[in-house]
């Protein structure tokens, strides 16, 4: 089986400026990135869209490969992951021959493990090439979760929800966009990483699911490096 790793990377972060090369724990972000999938045998290659050069730079002498700075059209705001997948998958198999599945990494999960990574490409294959997408246990059920309107507060989903206890309440999962593994003919035929066919690959490990999206976030990451090579936590 010959998966593609794919990370993607914008150079125009907004909320955390230079996010993707900000060095977090020694190393600059998509480095963790990188790093994770190096030594999985069934990767063949790491391949890194990015738009920005400085990027580039440093995935290349991290060890990914990146041919090309990603056309402007697929580097803004409206841009899909589909679509940057798309084409990179396109030129991926054009130059080198057909993937089994493209493994899109997103660089803001620094916190993914090897172990997952393997967990995950074990289960498409089981699944017979069934799409793989990472969950989490949700940290607000969606029973409990309100909206508002008119001035008034209503609740989201109707239902009972409020007047059970969490224990009551069924299981809910959110994705967490630590790891997504799809065929590349089914990337081709539905153009989304989402589909009502995909199993789920639960996070082993509560700081896996971490994406970082704002500078609290940031600080968490921080904390959780700390508190991991902290004596007196170092089974976190």
């Amino acid at each position: 089986m010959k998966i593609l790793a794919l990370i993607t990377a914008r150079g125009g972060s907004k909320r955390i400026p230079q996010k993707n090369i900000r060095i977090l724990g020694g190393k600059p972000l998509i480095v963790w990135s990188i790093d994770v999938v190096k030594g999985v045998d069934k990767i063949c290659d790491t391949l890194v869209s990015t738009d920005d050069s400085e990027i580039a730079e440093i995935a290349k002498n991290s060890g990914a490969q990146v041919p090309w700075l990603r056309p402007a059209e697929l580097a803004t705001d409206e841009a899909s992951s589909a679509e940057v997948a798309l084409h990179a998958l396109d030129w991926y198999e054009k130059e080198k021959g057909a993937v089994d599945g493209l493994l899109l990494l997103q660089p803001t999960s620094p916190f993914r493990s090897r172990r997952t990574i393997n967990l995950g490409i074990d289960l498409f294959k089981e699944q017979g090439a069934r799409p793989v997408v990472g969950v989490s246990p949700a940290s607000s059920h969606p029973m409990w979760c309100f909206k508002l309107e008119n001035n008034g507060v209503k609740k989201f989903i109707e239902g009972p929800g409020l007047n059970l206890r969490s224990q009551d309440l069924p299981p809910a999962y959110v994705i967490n966009g630590v790891f997504y593994l799809i065929s590349s003919k089914d990337l081709r035929k539905w153009k989304s990483f989402h589909h009502e066919s995909m199993v789920p690959l639960l996070a082993n490990e509560p700081r896996e699911s971490l994406d970082i999206d704002t500078e609290w976030d940031w600080m968490m990451a921080e904390s959780i490096l700390q508190l991991k090579n902290s004596p007196k936590t170092s089974d976190l």
